[in-house]
């Protein structure tokens, strides 16, 4: 009696629990794993310049945003909205002072666009070269033309690249831009339906807002995270975690103003010489109070820890 193959294919509880599988790789530790990862961020805010130091970082098995240590391996830049004199132009400013700049780092500024054979030409570029790291900037340079608007359509768009990333065991990374329309999530500002976080691994948003600069991070192989960063002479930097850099910058604030009186001064004064909420300056005098920084006079009156 013939038997015919089953058409979903399965695989039990207990045969899954004894498989083995090598560890997660990262590019870029805790940032860029195995897999596609997705940065998106308005227009100028750098994205591009982040790109390159992670770019840059793995090349050379340096450290990125500062201070991630990265492992060393070949790195291919798809620089799809630069040319080669703008290029050299942003390495020069950046790594001019490098005796040679490394020979693993390969650029490119013009490829197929997705579903005309850029996952082919990738396949076998990444087969030959076994890099770390492949950055695609931006996504607008090899989105499928002609394509619908909606979920299905944005979810495709992206899907071959994540299952090549996966089937490949290599980090990808595309450069994305933002919506103009605001939103409490950041994630929701990226461009496009939520398709496009649907598909990807690791959603990554750079967000300016009145407190400085975050990089949002989310996703399925890294740590949720809200990182201040900030961006000096070309080059980003990790300062800690948002919500506790911000709340030591108010402090740090508070501390500054308290010490340029000779008196006391309450929360709503404080409030007033900050352009802050009075509500939010009590509940941070009081915390700072607990912790020692600043010292109570009287009744809701405050001076700097160091004065008597």
């Amino acid at each position: 009696m013939s038997t015919t193959e089953e058409a979903i294919s399965t695989i039990t509880a207990n045969t899954l629990q004894a498989k083995e599988f090598p560890p997660l790789r990262y590019a870029v530790d805790g940032y860029i794993a195995e897999g596609l990862t997705l940065l998106a961020g308005k227009p100028k805010i750098g994205k591009s310049w982040m790109a390159l130091d992670f770019a840059m970082a793995v090349a050379t098995g340096g450290l990125a945003l500062g201070s991630v240590e990265c492992r060393r391996g070949p790195v291919l830049y798809c620089a799809l909205e630069d040319n080669h004199r703008r290029l050299q132009r942003r390495m020069s400013q950046l790594y001019g002072n490098v005796e040679h700049w490394p020979p693993e780092l390969h650029f490119a500024t013009q490829v197929r666009r997705l579903g005309n054979g850029l996952i082919d030409d990738l396949r076998e570029w990444i087969e030959r070269h076994r890099p770390k790291l492949v950055i695609i900037d931006t996504f607008a340079g090899v989105r499928p033309q002609g394509r619908r608007e909606g979920y299905e359509a944005d979810y495709s768009a992206l899907a071959p690249l994540q299952e090549l990333a996966g089937d490949l065991c290599v980090s990808i990374l595309v450069i994305h831009h933002l919506r103009k329309m605001p939103s409490d999530d950041p994630f929701d500002m990226i461009s496009g339906s939520t398709g496009v976080t649907g598909s990807v691994d690791n959603p990554f948003v750079l967000h300016r807002g009145k407190q400085g600069v975050t990089l949002y991070g989310r996703g399925r192989e890294i740590e949720e995270m809200e990182q201040a960063v900030e961006f000096v002479g070309g080059m980003w930097k990790v300062l800690g975690d948002a919500a506790e850099v911000r709340r030591s910058e108010e402090r740090n604030a508070i501390l500054e103003v308290l010490e340029e009186v000779d008196e006391p001064m309450g929360p709503k004064e404080i409030a007033n010489a900050l352009g802050k909420s009075e509500n939010n300056i009590k509940q941070l005098l009081f915390k700072m109070h607990k912790d020692g920084e600043i010292k109570k006079r009287g009744r809701g009156r405050y001076c700097a820890a160091d004065e008597t």
